[in-house]
């Protein structure tokens, strides 16, 4: 695993297969998304080099119901008595209660999803708030979320109006910059929130595959957001 730095108060936990992210109020902890399985270890290690007490963790904001996003976060909820918090949509597939719906695969993604099923399988995994659009969540000045249907049912955006950062979970990818993220169960509902999450204009953006955007952010959000996914 790789630690990145994004800002003093934001650090990039970069996996073989995705990131996570962790966001520090002093001694007050989050974690926006937490990895596969495996990474638990990884996390608390990197937490722990940072100077921080894993036990600040406070709370886990899955941003949807895939395996390399919440595979960890039971165990390290456990250890930590954090809360973990998800979109009521997806909290059944996160729980074990309902599967997780399919994708919509367009050609060229096709090949790339094969690759991605070699995420292992990530247990039922409690959900301790389901989260609706609109709320406000206690960290980063006051963390609005986003409601980003389309790659999954219930994938969010976690807002930080306050710091003007943007978590966007797998509803962009920072891949060439910026664009649509892939595998996704209704592709027309998540370009329409693609372009939702790029007119907060964020000046960091933070994407669950890809690198952060640190500079010239609105533009590049705005621009891939009008771009054809399918061209």
């Amino acid at each position: 695993m790789e630690l990145v730095e994004v800002l003093p108060q934001l650090h990039m936990f970069r996996f073989r297969i995705g990131q996570a992210y962790l966001w520090r109020d002093g001694a007050d902890l989050t974690l926006i998304d937490a990895g596969d399985i495996n990474a638990a270890s990884a996390i608390e290690n990197a937490v722990r080099g940072l100077g921080l007490d894993p036990a600040g963790i406070s709370r886990i904001v899955v941003t949807h119901g895939h395996r390399d996003h919440y595979g960890a976060a039971q165990e390290l909820a456990d250890r930590y008595g954090a809360d973990i918090l998800a979109h009521g949509l997806d909290a059944p597939s996160i729980r074990g209660e309902e599967p997780v719906p399919d994708p919509v695969l367009l050609d060229w993604e096709r090949p790339l999803y094969a690759n991605g099923l070699t995420v292992p399988p990530a247990p039922p995994t409690r959900v301790d708030h389901e989260v609706a659009d609109g709320d406000e969540l206690p960290f980063g000045g006051g963390a609005r979320i986003v409601h980003a249907p389309g790659h999954t049912p219930g994938s969010i955006g976690i807002h930080l109006p306050y710091y003007d950062v943007l978590f966007t979970g797998d509803s962009v990818a920072g891949v060439d910059q910026a664009m649509l993220g892939v595998f996704n169960t209704d592709p027309a509902q998540a370009q329409d929130s693609f372009r939702r999450l790029a007119a907060l204009a964020p000046s960091v953006a933070c994407f669950g595959h890809g690198d952060p955007l640190t500079a010239d952010a609105p533009a590049i959000l705005r621009a891939a957001a009008d771009r054809d996914p399918a061209g």
